[in-house]
């Protein structure tokens, strides 16, 4: 291993080279100096040129830093990647050609590296399935350039599977904390672990170059063995940055990386508003025990709700970069988590979440149609990809989707318990077509699970005939308030029930009652039947 500058890392990337990227969102774990310093040096020198970039997960502060360092017309030929939200540059130019870019699943890329690494013919998967990543749609692809050759449809066993491709790498640009004289790396102020180990044996038995930057130097054989995330043996550059930020807002947290736990009254409440109406409607799905996923934009609030409520002991709630318990952060630092029980590696966590490990999962829309189906992904020039949705919303076995039922200079407020809609958004969000499926209603329906859509004045539940309203909330009627503003007609409920008025009153609503009275469901009968047993057992001593 040598210890090298930024700017003496940027000059290992050659014309036409793959980089695989590091971290998740705003700055976990993204190796931000390595990627300003090959932005600098073509700005400087025109070189290198026809660069690929390869992340699991959208990096970028949503302006200038992150992966949009590399959104220079010569220097990116193509972008791999889950998410291009957060990196503006990158977005301008798919949506103007002049890049190849695919968006895929978080956790298909995430697990990608792994078959990458063991030198596998690539990873299969029903994940994707009847979505814009089906070759049969638009195999993911977000420019007319891109080549349509990325993810193919296979028969196995008689089923239908997509088969994702290894991308060719030539450099690997990773982060940690702290490495020792041998390249060993640790990541012990890092709110993430992403796949790290994956991602370097990728790159080393493709025989490329693996480059970590560090925030500090340790002597040899002084770091806990067990610690170690990055082996020195997988490691050829570091390159040390002392002021290395946490992430792009935080410079250190220790909640974040779980150096200490903070009273649960310092977690910060929602202010009351539409947003808030929402995650408690949606949070009155909770039930004793439940495991969940908390996905990005609005649904992240979910964690304060619990915080409130008195309830994030009573749940377990999880996001897919691999915190497990506590309160997934909400907001520009959303990827990381507070108070957490564990913090796994991101391509474990697509595991738990494919084989079905979760109870209930909380994502945001964008647009929905009458069937049902979701799409968050693209809407004309503005892309912004699909993260963990897909792998998250296909296999948990109950979705609930929050959002506004309009969007665009929304006004909504509520006077002695009653919605009030000052101002009507300017755009539906319930439309007759989707753009791109995100989430395939009809391959849900097959698999048994349950999908509800909340919002600030209504709830729909899909239904074997599609979109049902089933709740409306309390002052709005149907027919001017909900259906006016849906680019179709739902089905109507027979029983049109009101919404729970709790819901639009601005203090804590006793949400943890209403949570520990519902039954615990158990996901094995073996485990429910230990628990019987149990309960038998202390009523015979009582």
């Amino acid at each position: 291993m040598e210890k090298i500058s930024a700017d003496e890392a940027a000059q290992l990337v050659a014309d036409g080279d793959a980089i695989l990227i590091s971290g998740s969102g705003g700055g976990h774990a993204v190796p931000e100096a390595l990627l300003a310093a090959v932005g600098k040096r073509f700005l400087a020198e025109g070189k290198p040129l026809g660069l690929t970039s390869v992340s699991v997960v959208g990096v970028g502060d949503r302006a200038a830093l992150g992966a949009s360092h590399l959104a220079h017309e010569g220097l990116l030929r193509r972008a791999i990647t889950s998410a291009l939200v957060d990196s503006p540059g990158l977005v301008r130019l798919a949506a103007e050609n002049k890049i190849e870019a695919y968006t895929l699943p978080q956790g298909v890329l995430s697990q990608l590296m792994r078959d990458m690494a063991a030198g596998r013919p690539g990873l299969i998967t029903k994940t994707g399935l009847h979505t814009f990543v089906d070759p049969r749609q638009q195999g993911a692809r977000q420019s007319p350039c891109t080549p349509p050759d990325f993810v193919e449809v296979v028969n196995l066993m008689g089923e239908e599977w997509l088969l994702f491709k290894p991308v060719p790498v030539n450099v690997a640009f990773l982060r940690g904390t702290t490495a020792d004289e041998d390249g060993n790396v640790t990541m012990e102020q890092e709110a993430v672990l992403g796949e790290m180990l994956a991602m370097a044996q990728a790159t080393r038995r493709a025989g490329g170059i693996v480059v970590v930057q560090v925030k500090r130097m340790a002597r040899r054989s002084t770091l806990p063995a067990k610690d170690v995330k990055i082996p020195g043996i997988l490691v050829d550059f570091v390159v040390v940055v002392p002021d290395q930020r946490q992430t792009y807002m935080t410079d250190y947290d220790p909640s974040y990386s779980g150096e200490l736990r903070i009273p649960v009254g310092d977690i910060k409440p929602l202010p009351f508003g539409p947003r808030k109406v929402i995650v408690r409607r949606a949070a009155m799905e909770l039930f004793p025990g439940a495991i969940c996923n908390l996905g990005a934009g609005i649904s992240t609030g979910l964690s304060t709700i619990a915080a409130e409520e008195h309830l994030l002991d009573a749940v377990h709630l999880t996001n897919e970069q691999g915190i497990i318990g506590g309160a997934p952060i909400t907001g520009r630092d959303s990827g990381g988590g507070q108070n957490f029980s564990a913090m796994i590696e991101q391509p474990a966590q697509f595991d738990f979440y494919d084989g079905g490990g979760l109870d209930l999962a909380f994502l945001s829309f964008a647009e929905v149609d009458a069937a049902g189906n979701v799409n968050v992904s693209r809407f004309g020039d503005k892309i912004i990809g699909v993260g963990g949705f897909i792998n998250i919303s296909q296999n948990a076995r109950c979705m609930i989707f929050s959002g506004t039922l309009t969007a665009g200079d929304l006004d909504v407020a509520w006077e002695q318990g009653r919605t009030v809609i000052r101002k009507e958004g300017r755009h539906r969000k319930f439309v007759p077509r989707l753009e791109q499926i995100c989430y395939s209603a009809g391959m849900a329906r097959e698999r048994g699970q349950v999908a509800l859509f909340v919002t600030e004045r209504a709830v729909f539940r899909v239904s074997a005939e599609g979109l049902e309203l089933i709740e409306i909330a309390p002052g709005l009627d149907a027919e001017r308030d909900v259906i006016a503003h849906m680019g179709f007609r739902p089905i109507v409920a027979r029983e049109l029930k009101t919404m729970d008025a709790r819901i639009f009153e601005p203090g804590p609503m006793g949400l943890a009652a209403l949570v520990h009275g519902k039954p615990h469901r158990y996901r094995s009968e073996r485990v429910a039947q230990w628990h019987r047993e149990r309960a038998a057992r202390k009523e015979g001593r009582a």
